[in-house]
Formats: structure tokens, C-alpha cells, sequence
């Protein structure tokens, strides 16, 4: 059974991220009221078996067809699995999985059955995040940012500093806490910065059979290609001012770009493009943060992580350092969008996605029956 949400009530929020990495399904809890934090709950992982994860990685790319709806059931029933581990939760949040995102073409694409999942759990399920944003004209990405700006009033930040989230593809959030909410014109810019995880994974599958360096143990043993590098840097997507996003294959040809190289020394340039394209983007920030928080399953990786310090003028620590959580971040965010949604509260902004206005995007699915407030 579920509540009716009132505007100022602090809501228990269950959300649930499946990221580029294709990993598997992050499930996390946040108190919140919608503006602030009041707590964060439990989390829980459901990882994608390897022929799961095959199933997905053969839908990237399409809009629809038999591999789109394939992906579409593993994704829903996968979250089911995932979330139903949870018990007193007023809301979902369900990001579902992006196959294709192409905001100024044919839009961005987030399979999984909203409606499904809230009658199978009882739970109102707020979802298909990304579809208004586009629409408006905006990136429909990240849309994290709202939830940056919560979690750097929670630590208690006082200057700016920025969130980097290293995924399959990443994205840079800067913060200036100074603002009284995340959609004043100057609290936020946000963007992607290229791709982080995704063209390292995809390698490591192709020729190890293996779905990541782990540790960055392969990339330590290799030397980086700078003509490679140069290459890279040369893409026209370096030069555009943000907000801007990224598909997970967009940089699909940085495979081709190290292609006759080592496998040791492949994967250090794929990951010092990784780390080149974040120093490109932190060019674009207003001013000099005090620290970049890193989050993400890039943090884990000790040779990524060097390459960042070696090369911000900042502290680049993982986002663990401010008691906060890398691996759940995300899942987090989408529960306090959940929120935000369901109360009527923006969730992108012109300096998150460039959308022309403020615009909270998602649909909302109720179970069959709902209880109110006693």
C-alpha cells in the first residue's frame, strides 16, 4: 500500500540506478523533504549475470525492435527482484535503462515498465526522467545535479567544489553552495565530460574476456599513446560549451584509435582520455573549485584517480572522503528526484541540461490503491 504525498511532508524514497557500466541494478533509500536531505536508508545491489549483461549491450544503440523489448522485460524484472528487498517506502524513483540518447534527434531512450513495476510493488513508481527535458530543448542530461547541490549543503560545503561521476560515461557537476537552492541561475553547471568506464570495459570484454580493469591493474602495466590522445582531443564535442551529454557509443571509435596497440598499453590510453576529457571540462568551471568528489566506479580505479590529480589543481578524492557513498550516489539521486517530482519541484535546470526553462521532468504510476495520511 502507498501514501498520498503532501507538499511538505519528508518522504522515505527508494531509487534505482542501471548505469552505462551495465553492471547491475543500485538500489538505495533518502529521507528527504525534496529540498533537503534528512537521512539516507538502506542500499542493495542485483548484479547483471554476463548473459544479462549480453542482452543489454546488444540493445545499445536501438530505438525499438525485438532487442529493445528483450532488454526492456530483463530490465523491469531485474529492478522488481532489486527493489522488492525494500519494505515502508513511500516512493520509487525507476531511471530504467538508457539503450540510445540522441537529445536534438530522435530523443533519449530509458526501457523498463514503470507502470509494471509500481503494480508489482504496491509503491508509486516515478520514472522516464529524462523524456520532458528533451523535449524542451534541454540534454535530458545529468540530471544528477539537483542532488549534487542537496549533498554539498549536507556535508556542510561553503565554497564551490564540483562531483565527478566516472561511469561508463562521465559527468561533471559544479557546485557553488553559497545559493540558496539548485535552480538559482549560477548555483550549478553541469555536463558530460567524455566517456570514462565504457570504452575500457568494452576492450577489456573484446580482448581479455573480462568486463573491467580491475584496479586499474592492465592500464598500470602500459604507456599512453599521445598521438592517440591528440586524436581524441581533437573531437569536436571538446570545444562545445556545455550544458552537453553523451551517448555511451558516441566515442565508439576510440576503440579504432588504439587498436594496434598492447593490451596494457590500450587501456592506459583509454583511461588517460577518460582523465584528459574531465581537465578539458573543468576549464569551463565559473571558479576554482575547492575539491573534486569523486563518484562512480572510476574512484575505484588507482591509476584513473592519479592521473586526475596529477592534473587538476584541486583535491580529487573519492566522495567516501565526506562521508557520502560512490557506489549508491546515483540510486540516491533518483530517489530525491522522485521526490521533487512528485511534489511538483523542478528537476533540470538551463545550467544542468541547457533546457530553456526549469522543468520537472517524469511520470508518475500509482498502484491500484493508495492510502492517505492518517
Amino acid at each position: 500500500m502507498s501514501r498520498v504525498i503532501g507538499k511538505t511532508d519528508t518522504v522515505k524514497a527508494l531509487g534505482a540506478m542501471s548505469g552505462t557500466s551495465l553492471d547491475g541494478v543500485d538500489a538505495a533509500v533518502v529521507e528527504t523533504d525534496g529540498v533537503r536531505i534528512m537521512g539516507f536508508g538502506p542500499s542493495g545491489y542485483r548484479a547483471y549475470s554476463d548473459e544479462e549483461r549480453a542482452t543489454l549491450r546488444s540493445a545499445l544503440g536501438h530505438w525499438h525492435g525485438p532487442e529493445v523489448d528483450a532488454a526492456a522485460e530483463l530490465v523491469t524484472i531485474a529492478h522488481a527482484e532489486a527493489l522488492s528487498e525494500f519494505d515502508e517506502i513511500d516512493l520509487i524513483g525507476f531511471h530504467g535503462q538508457t539503450l540510445a540518447h540522441e537529445p536534438g534527434g530522435r530523443g533519449t531512450l530509458q526501457v523498463g515498465d514503470g507502470d509494471g513495476l509500481t503494480q508489482a510493488l504496491g509503491v508509486p513508481v516515478v520514472w522516464d526522467f529524462r523524456s520532458d527535458d528533451v523535449a524542451m530543448g534541454g540534454e535530458g542530461a545529468p540530471l544528477a545535479p539537483f542532488f549534487h547541490f542537496a549533498c554539498a549543503k549536507w556535508i556542510g560545503a561553503k565554497e564551490p567544489l564540483c562531483f565527478l561521476n566516472l561511469g561508463g560515461v562521465g559527468n561533471l557537476t559544479y557546485v557553488d553552495p553559497s545559493f540558496d537552492g539548485p535552480e538559482a541561475p549560477g548555483a550549478l553547471l553541469a555536463f558530460d565530460t567524455g566517456p570514462a568506464n565504457a570504452p575500457v570495459d568494452d576492450l577489456m570484454q573484446t580482448r581479455l574476456g573480462l568486463p573491467m580493469d580491475r584496479d586499474g591493474a592492465v592500464a598500470r602495466g602500459g604507456t599512453v599513446e599521445m598521438g592517440a590522445l591528440e586524436l581524441f582531443l581533437a573531437e569536436p564535442f571538446f570545444n562545445k560549451v556545455p550544458p552537453k551529454s553523451l551517448d555511451r557509443n558516441d566515442f565508439a571509435e576510440m576503440i579504432g584509435l588504439v587498436q594496434e596497440l598492447s593490451d596494457a598499453d590500450a587501456v592506459a590510453t583509454l583511461t588517460g582520455m577518460c582523465a584528459a576529457g574531465v581537465m578539458q571540462g573543468m576549464e569551463h568551471c565559473p571558479k576554482r573549485p575547492a575539491r573534486v568528489l569523486v563518484t562512480g566506479g572510476g574512484r575505484r580505479n588507482p591509476v584513473l584517480m592519479e592521473m586526475l590529480r596529477a592534473g587538476l589543481d584541486c583535491a580529487v578524492e573519492p566522495v567516501e572522503a565526506v562521508g557520502l557513498d560512490g557506489d549508491m550516489l546515483e540510486a540516491q539521486a533518483f530517489a530525491y528526484l522522485a521526490v521533487r517530482v512528485a511534489k511538483g519541484l523542478p528537476t533540470s535546470c538551463p545550467g544542468t541540461t541547457g533546457v530553456r526553462a526549469l522543468v520537472g521532468g517524469g511520470m508518475i504510476s500509482a498502484p491500484a490503491r493508495a492510502r492517505s495520511l492518517p
